[in-house]
């Protein structure tokens, strides 16, 4: 803590002026959730990590609140007609958002399901394809590069794992490059290894046959939380699907229909969050204009007066602002 007091004050900034304080461990991410001065943390990265800092936050002498996003697998349940109908079409727009911005979306869709058949291995092959045509690109630094390579060599070791495909094109690893991958699997193996429901942070997707709807809606049963889920389907799917779309609205903070999760939009709609460990606050949002809730404190004022209270509450509304009086929204004065 005194190391990051003191960089603090080398920066020379008075109080209350927000500073970029920056380390090579974990210590200074501590020491700031510790600081007394310190209210509320907002954390993207790992599970190791953002528990880390939720535990430190929770043995202060004053808790205070962790909203970490913590990972997300994303998975992508394709139902059968869909499958038949637009197979070739939903494979290449899984490729795309996998290896989108290298896989290190947030939201990169780490997972897909679909019941096996002729239609399955067709769009397992063309997701193949499409991957291969994908040259390596660059992480966002050597450890992130690293721990991506050492997570595809575990999972390919996995028995009942095979990988489908890969970027064709070599990868220099002195360019901290990755190669996009998609592995293929049952849904046997898939409940079996717990390493196969972890998030991979990277270009990589791993495809997952199971036998039957039924198995698909236990496979998402078993899942842990999630940012998103995908379910592509078509009007003769509707029906088959609905309990499945049920089971995931308790999973994951985002639904996405017909398409693909990779990207988020700030405005009123958008929820990035989701029962843990994809956050720590499934209730709050990390994008979107309600994320400001996560640092706001409700306060309320009973009985005073007007020279005591701040002037968004006043009866004259000098900010001209919408508020709620008497349950109904206005701009005109008390």
């Amino acid at each position: 803590m005194r190391a990051v007091q003191a960089a603090v004050r080398k920066c020379g900034m008075p109080a209350g002026v927000m500073a970029m304080v920056q380390g090579a461990s974990n210590a200074v991410g501590l020491a700031l959730v510790r600081h007394p001065l310190t209210r509320a943390v907002g954390f993207t990265g790992s599970l190791q990590g953002g528990r880390a800092l939720c535990d430190a936050a929770a043995s202060r002498p004053e808790p205070i609140p962790v909203y970490a996003e913590m990972g997300s697998t994303n998975p992508v349940f394709i139902l059968p007609d869909a499958l038949a109908k637009r197979g070739a079409e939903i494979a290449e727009g899984l490729a795309q958002s996998v290896t989108l911005g290298v896989g290190q979306f947030c939201t990169c869709p780490g997972l897909v399901f679909g019941v096996q058949g002729s239609e399955f291995e067709t769009f397992l092959e063309k997701v193949a394809q499409k991957i291969a045509q994908v040259p390596p690109g660059t992480m966002l630094h050597a450890g992130i590069g690293g721990r991506y390579r050492a997570g595809v060599a575990e999972r390919e070791a996995i028995p009942g794992v095979r990988m489908a495909g890969k970027s064709s094109a070599a990868v220099d690893v002195k360019k901290t490059q990755a190669a996009a991958v998609v592995f293929a699997t049952d849904a046997a193996t898939f409940l079996a290894q717990p390493k196969l429901r972890e998030e991979l942070f990277g270009p990589a997707t791993i495809a997952v046959r199971c036998v039957s709807l039924a198995q698909m809606e236990e496979v998402a049963r078993r899942l842990d939380g999630q940012l998103t889920a995908s379910i592509h389907c078509t009007a003769d799917d509707l029906r088959q699907g609905r309990a499945l779309a049920e089971l995931l609205a308790r999973k994951a903070g985002r639904l996405i229909y017909n398409g693909f999760p990779t990207g988020v939009e700030v405005c009123a709609a958008m929820q990035h969050g989701g029962p843990y460990p994809a956050s720590s606050q499934a209730h709050f949002t990390s994008v979107g204009t309600a994320a400001i809730l996560r640092f706001a404190r409700p306060v309320s004022y009973q009985a005073f007066p007007q020279e005591l209270l701040p002037p968004e509450l006043q009866d004259k509304n000098v900010r001209n602002i919408w508020r709620l009086v008497d349950g109904e929204w206005t701009k005109a004065d008390c």
